[in-house]
């Protein structure tokens, strides 16, 4: 009979790893996207920057956190 490890999805640590993730993809976007917004305001900016990070964050970022972090967000306990 085998027996099952029990893990614990650490939230902290996610936390932490999708705002380490979140940090360059959102900088990269401003980069990208103010200098193509010039003097629109900044919720005209936040409308456009919005959904493309929503995006990238449910069909990339967290997919790929949970994927290649798996035994440091799942530890054994």
């Amino acid at each position: 009979m085998a027996t099952e490890r029990s893990t614990a999805f650490s939230r902290r640590r996610f936390a932490l790893l999708v705002m380490v993730g979140v940090y360059p993809v959102i900088t990269a976007l401003l980069y990208v996207i103010f200098p193509l917004t010039d003097g629109w305001t900044i919720w005209q900016r936040t409308l456009v920057v919005a959904p493309v990070m929503v995006v990238v964050m449910i069909w990339g970022l967290i997919p790929g956190v949970q994927r290649l972090f798996r035994g440091f967000l799942n530890p054994a306990q």
